[in-house]
Parts: C-alpha cells; structure tokens; sequence
C-alpha cells in the first residue's frame, strides 16, 4: 500500500531522487504530510533495498522543500545580465519568451546553436534530451565537467569490453535479500576510492550500508584510497596510493595474478579474448616501477591482489575518483579486467551485470537506446553536427553527450558554427560543476539567450540567466527511478506555489516546438508507455511501491552469459565483437584507441611535471564528497549546514606546521591555473603530501547586489584551479579533479576572507 493514516499525518510511501536529496540513490522513504505540507521524512522499512535506511539530506527534506529562498515563480531579468534584478512573470509568459526566443535561434542559426545542459542527481537527463532532440539540437550535454568525468567513463569502458556495467552483489535483485538461497556473501570487498561515511548518495543503489552488511557477515575489506577515511580505517588491508595512479595499480595486481597463476583458468579460457596480449603487456613493467609510480610498496601489491583472487567469491565497488584519471577509461579497464581474470562476473556475491528492471528507462541515455527509439538515420544526422562527435569515437558511437570541453571552446570561437543560447537544467556549473568557471563565465554571459531551471536562485541563475523557471522539489513531480534495483515511483503528492516538475516544463515547450515529436497527450501517458515493458502503468507501479524482476529475467542475475541472456541473438557470451570479456578490446581497437589497459601519468605531477611540482608541492584532490551535501546543493538546509557550516580544506598537521596554518585559519590554495580560499581543516586522515577539498561550495546567505561575485562563488571556488581542455584521447575522462599541484599559504593579516 503507497499510502495510510497515522496520528493525523497522510504517509506517502515513495523513492526518493530528487531534487531534494539531490544523488541518485531511489531510496525508499515515508513522507508525511499534514496541511499539504512536508513535515517529517522516514526511511521505508519495507523497501527492498534500503529498509528503512535515509541520508540525512533525506531526513532534512522538509527544511529543504519549504525554504523561504526556494524559486517558486518563473523570473525574467529586469536589468543586464548579473545585476541581481528580476521580475515575476507567469508560467505563459516564461514558455512563451522561450518558445519564440528558440524559434528565432534555431531559424537564424539552426537547431544545433542552442546547448542543452544538465548537472547531476535529479532526473533531469530524460526531460533535457526529450526537449533537445524535439527541437532539433544533437547538443545536450553535461555542461562545464570536462571529459564528461562522471560516471559516463566507468559505463564506457565496461560496455566496450564486456557490453554491461557491473556492480556489486549486495543481494538488491532479490525480495529477500541476504536471505535469497541464491546469494552469497563475499569473503573480500575491494573498495577503490570510495568513502562510505563521505557518500553522498547510493551513486547508482549502493549506499553504503550494505558494506556494513557484508562485513557483520565475514567480508574481509581491501581499501584503494589517498585518504584515511571510515572505510581504510578499519579495513584488513589499506592501499594508500598517490591520486591519479589507479590505473598503475590495477596493472600491478593483474600481473601479480597472472604471472603467479593465480587467475580462474576455466573462466579465462572459456569467457575471455586477448589475455595473452595482457600477460604481454604486464611484463612489460615491474612491480618495483609500479610500487615507485603508485606510492604502494610492492608487498602491499602482491598481498592485495593474493587476498583478492584467493577470495570466492570477491566483489569490487569503485567511485568517482576513477573517471577524473588522465585516461579514465584506461584505467577502469584495467579494473575490470580484475574482475574477469578472478572470474568474478555475474556471480552471487561477485560484480554482478546491472540492467535496468524489465529494461525500463524512462528516457535513453546510451546511442543504443536512441538509435532504439528514434532510428538510424535520425542519429546519424545528429551526429553529423554533434559537437566533438568528428574528434571521439565513444561520443560518437557510445553516448549521445556532445562533449562538454569542446562546447565551451565553440562558445568562444564559433567555430565551426556558433553557439547562441543555453538551456540549463539542475546544473549550478558556476559553483560546482564546471572546471574554469570564470571561462565559463565569460562564454555563456555572451550568448543570446540563456534559460535556468531550478529549485533555488543559485550563483550561475544569477550571474547568466535570462529566464528562470522553478522546479517542483521530490514530492512536487510525478517520475520513476529505473536506472538500478528495483523500479521506484515517484509521484506529486504536494505543492510549492508554481513550482513545476521538470518533466512537465520540458514536455509542454518540446510540444510547442515541435507537436510531432510528442505524440503523448500528457507527462503520465509518456511514462506509461516506457513502463509498460515491466507490466505496469505508472499508476500500478504507484499502487505496487516498486518492482524487481524475477528469476530467469535477462535483468536479474546469475550467470546470464551462460544461458544466453545478455546478447541481443541469444547466444551465451557477453555483448562484444567476440561474444567474450575483452582484455585486448576490438572496439577501442576499431576506434583508434589503445585496446589493452594502462597508466597514463596526470597533465601535473612530481613525475609528468617536475619542474612544476618543486614550486606546487601538493597535490590538490577536490570533490570530497559529505553526506550532509549533495555537489553544490543544501548550502542553505539549516541542519545540514549546521554539520558542514564552511568550505574547508583539509591538511595533514605535518603539512599544516611546515606552513604555519592551524586548524580554522583561512588559507590561500594556488595553483598554475587560478587560486581559491578554504578553511584549513588540520587532521591526519590525509597524506601529508596532498590536500583535501570539497567542490560545490557558495554562500547562499550573502546576499547578491549585482557586484560580479554571485554568493561570493569567485572567492572559494576551487574549480578555479582546474583547466578544462585536458580530457582522455576517448573523450570520456581526465578531468584533473584529483591530481593538480597546488601550493597553500595562509592568508595574510587583513585580507578579506569573511563571507558573512
């Protein structure tokens, strides 16, 4: 039952997504509401995955859904752009100035001059690509995150090399979870970069409980991590490895495992192509240069990958970290393959291959999934003025991304076609998602016409937007979470003002600009359409609380390559040219990419840039996730900023002494690229040689008059030290988020710091 009485409160059961939480998590929650509004939220004990189990962020949704700063009417600039002023207009008024601004956009300069730009967590990338293919643009993309560096990496390189991405088996396929016959627990986890108390979400069903979970079983916990954080802490084994080298380290461990014959022979033989070319390749480097590469001792290398081709089963969970390497997708091949060589794919307690329930999604993401939907033809012609389409085979070939560091630079230079307006939905690039912000800064204020959906007026809003348009919050929108275990709704049971699902926004302006790309008469009958494959409306699925497929299902595991469950003939193998796991992979071959794994050193280090390094001695790793905060969201939840209340950085009190920073003094982080200020945070969980900084920050209380430094963003942005320009041969990767040189000083007497 979705919904019940309990003590004059009305309790909706519901995943959650966002905005609100903010991540991707479709935890399921119990919201009640009394009056029409929020006024606690619960963790679901019946649901299958999480029972019960919410972030904070969730907790806090209240004070998040009925801020009093929450966007709540469309807007309109009343000044130039960046003065701080701005006038209501209604709903009609807003749809209407975008609808003809785009008309004469796409009728001076074609379709393709408008960009269409998302951030991350709520489900944003369904609506933005419904309006950008309904109006005719190839350019949607995630705007300002150079290389895409953001999970798009890991989803390259497992489809390339085996044709699905995997994930740990924490038993989410099955009702009964770790009680399911079926399941095994893992005797070893390998948790590379990534944080369990730090997560900000389950990034895709996992949040970290279930490490826990596996742990009170008998796991046995092997941790890749720079930062002495939960996990390393009380792990049985710690990696401690300079940022940037997962890809030297992986190739270590492969080499361990193969010249020590410790791989799975049958599997090797049976599921695999190229392992000889592998074997070739890492003999190619010994442990000690690795060892000297990675900051690893070689015993801790062997004793690793020992313990983690010993374990039957073993799993591998793995985090963001890894898509900022210099050659992202390079290195997760090289991870994955550890999974192949221990033969560790689909199995119970293994990395199991994770597709969506019944195949449902709501809207495609994957070139696959579009060509599916919307022909052959209509992609190619897409491709044709898709930006850097011509210059990356995998943005070509494997997701419909235009490549973000590449619009930045056709925004500057018209070349070979000018960019002339930025539709930007969920993303506060600004403050949090964007490498050189002040690049784009200047890029996007020269544009014709620029539109922000949101939930509150943030930095970006401010300093770019000609339209604002408010977006309903998690329990002001009707959606489903379709991109993991199980199939969650999501459905309006509340409202702000006008405050408007973004599905509604996008679906009512595509209709207006193009009535036969939308052949749906309303939002719900879209989405009954994509759920009917799992059996259900969206009603029905409302009326279950979730879904999860049953055995036998191509979408439920075990051993699916066996039975022939994976490839569209219905041959056993995996989906690859050669049916088989491929170490030496055929496409990255046929795309002109090196078709083996391997290390490519960061753009700055003590080794690719020494000279660099003697003057910028730390490495600057950004990013560091907090559960209290999702990327640049919640700077203004009164309890959540209460745990978080400033922009730190965080040093090693070795690091501190030598520079004369204690604890809470504000500090100056400068870098070849730009500078920022933080709030030394002294610890000893980081190494004494790199530095720790969250991104996203801004000071929603300093109150912007139009003066050029929205929430005073230009001051702490540490983005503004990161180049954009610098992604992976692939396209898909090197954001150089983890692994710039930086040097740090404590602010001098008198300098302006404060931003209360």
């Amino acid at each position: 039952m979705h919904e019940y009485e309990e003590d004059g409160y009305q309790v909706y059961k519901m995943g959650l997504w966002s905005p609100g939480p903010g991540c991707h998590g479709g935890c399921g929650a119990e919201v009640y509401l009394k009056d029409g509004k929020v006024v606690k939220v619960e963790g679901d004990e019946d649901h299958p995955y999480h029972q019960g189990r919410l972030c904070p962020r969730a907790l806090a949704l209240r004070q998040y859904i009925h801020h009093p700063d929450r966007l709540k009417y469309p807007m309109k600039r009343a000044g130039e752009r960046g003065s701080g002023k701005w006038e209501r207009i209604s709903w009609d008024e807003a749809l209407d100035t975008c609808e003809q601004k785009m008309r004469d956009i796409r009728e001076k300069y074609g379709a393709e001059s408008m960009v269409f730009g998302q951030g991350t967590g709520r489900d944003s990338g369904g609506p933005i690509i419904f309006l950008a293919y309904a109006y005719g643009s190839p350019n949607w993309t995630l705007f300002g995150l150079s290389g895409i560096a953001c999970f798009t990496p890991r989803l390259a390189a497992c489809t390339m090399v085996m044709g699905d991405m995997t994930f740990p088996d924490a038993a989410q396929f099955f009702p009964a979870r770790y009680d399911d016959p079926d399941w095994k627990c893992p005797e070893v986890i390998l948790s590379w970069a990534r944080n369990l108390q730090g997560s900000q979400c389950a990034d895709h069903y996992f949040s970290g409980h279930y490490v826990i979970d596996m742990m009170k079983r008998g796991a046995k916990l092997i941790v890749v991590d720079p930062y002495n954080g939960w996990e390393a802490s009380r792990a049985d084994l710690w990696l401690r490895l300079r940022p940037g080298t997962d890809g030297a380290l992986a190739m270590g461990m492969i080499k361990v495992i193969i010249e020590e014959g410790l791989y799975d022979q049958d599997f090797v033989e049976k599921w695999t192509f190229g392992f000889d070319k592998l074997k070739d390749e890492v003999a190619t480097q010994s442990l000690d240069e690795i060892a000297q590469i990675t900051w690893v001792p070689v015993e801790k290398i062997v004793e690793a990958a020992r313990m983690y081709a010993a374990a039957k089963p073993a799993q591998m969970r793995f985090g963001q970290p890894l898509d900022s390497n210099a050659e992202a997708v390079a290195s997760i091949h090289a991870l994955a393959s550890l999974w192949a060589l221990t033969g560790n794919i689909d199995n119970p307690g293994g990395n199991v291959i994770s597709r969506p329930v019944k195949g449902v999604t709501v809207y495609p993401y994957s070139t696959v999934e579009v060509i599916q939907l919307y022909g052959q033809e209509f992609v190619d012609k897409m491709n044709e003025k898709r930006i850097g389409a011509d210059k990356y085979p995998l943005v070509k070939n494997f997701r419909s991304w235009a490549m973000s560091d590449d619009v930045l630079e056709q925004m500057e230079t018209g070349k070979p076609y000018p960019i002339k307006g930025l539709w930007c939905q969920t993303n506060n690039f600004l403050a949090g998602t964007a490498q050189d912000p002040r690049r784009h800064y200047e890029a996007v204020r020269k544009l014709d016409f620029n539109v922000v959906v949101d939930t509150f007026m943030t930095p970006t809003a401010q300093a770019i937007a000609d339209i604002v348009q408010p977006a309903g919050a998690i329990t002001e929108k009707d959606s489903a979470f379709t991109t993991g275990i199980p199939l969650n709704p999501i459905y309006k049971v509340a409202e702000t003002e006008e405050a408007r699902m973004d599905w509604e926004i996008n679906f009512e302006l595509a209709k207006r600009l193009n009535p036969q790309a939308v052949p749906w008469p309303n939002v719900r009958a879209l989405f009954d359409q994509r759920l009917s494959v799992a059996g259900h409306s969206f009603d029905s699925l409302v009326e279950a609380g979730w879904a999860l497929a049953p055995k036998g299902d191509p979408t439920c595991p075990y051993n699916r390559h066996e039975k022939g469950l994976l490839r569209p003939d219905g041959q056993p193998g995996f989906r690859t040219p050669s049916g088989k796991f491929e170490f030496y992979s055929q496409k990255f071959e046929e795309y002109g990419l090196n078709p083996l794994p391997h290390h490519v050193e960061p753009l700055e280090s003590e080794i690719s840039t020494p000279e660099i390094h003697k003057e910028y001695p730390l490495i600057l790793c950004t990013g560091r996730r907090v559960g209290v905060m999702f990327h640049s969201e919640h700077r203004m939840i009164p309890w959540l900023r209460e745990i978080n209340p400033d922009p730190p950085v965080e040093i090693h009190p070795d690091t501190a002494a030598k520079y004369g920073i204690k604890d809470g003094d504000w500090v100056l982080l400068e870098g070849t690229y730009g500078k920022a200020k933080r709030k030394a945070k002294v610890t000893p969980l980081t190494h004494p040689e790199v530095v720790v900084a969250q991104h996203g920050w801004w000071i929603p209380e300093a109150r912007y008059e139009g003066d050029g430094n929205p929430y005073k963003v230009w001051d702490i942005n540490i983005n503004q030290l990161i180049p954009m320009g610098h992604n992976s041969k692939s396209g898909f990767g090197g954001a150089l988020t983890k692994t710039m040189l930086c040097r740090i000083s404590k602010v001098k007497e008198g300098e302006e710091v404060s931003y209360a």
